[in-house]
């Protein structure tokens, strides 16, 4: 990896940790999103932060309520940029397309949430644009959900179920420390 790699960091709302989204996995993911994150600022490397705003009123993403606010931790400084989706994919309705090619990116490293819907759906789409695709796993998480035939599978059932359903196809999946030795590696060889 190289240090054109934008960050991607999805949907890191308040509304991520309402009870009714019910058990989730990988409590320790917001922690190392933001190791991740602090590492693209220090070097002056792109960040994208990706916001989902609802069209359902009932949804924890709704624009009219707290839970639609980034977390604190996570709000976007002015230099780095902030896009507004409304579907689970980070490229549909958005400029990230676009601006990721007038930066010359040419491969993107996925945080956030949920691994099965956002990143999933984002990194999906990423792979069929031609991008490296880097999929963090310790810098995502899901939660519970019952599968097609109706059996509750765990958050991390369905966690680990998404990224094999990337791995290898749409994007390479590895956790974070593998991220950061590659790019310090990178930045060792110039």
């Amino acid at each position: 990896m190289t240090s054109d790699a934008a960050l991607l960091v999805i949907d890191q709302q308040k509304g991520i940790d309402h009870p009714k989204l019910g058990e989730r996995n990988n409590p320790q993911a917001e922690n190392v999103i933001l190791s991740l994150l602090d590492f693209w600022r220090t070097n002056s490397w792109p960040v994208f932060h990706i916001q989902h705003r609802s069209r359902e009123p009932d949804s924890v993403f709704w624009p009219h309520q707290p839970g639609y606010d980034f977390k604190p931790a996570f709000v976007p400084r002015a230099e780095e940029n902030h896009l507004v989706k409304s579907t689970p994919c980070a490229f549909v309705g958005t400029q990230l397309e676009q601006t990721l090619r007038s930066l010359s990116c040419a491969n993107v490293v996925i945080t956030g949430v949920a691994t099965n819907n956002s990143v999933e759906s984002t990194a999906r789409t990423a792979g069929n644009l031609g991008y490296s695709v880097t999929v963090v796993a310790d810098a995502c998480f899901g939660f519970a959900k019952l599968d097609f035939n109706g059996l509750q599978r765990s958050a991390e059932e369905v966690h680990a179920m998404s990224l094999a359903n990337l791995d290898g196809e749409y994007a390479r999946v590895c956790f974070a420390q593998d991220v950061l030795n590659s790019l310090v590696q990178g930045q060792r060889s110039k």
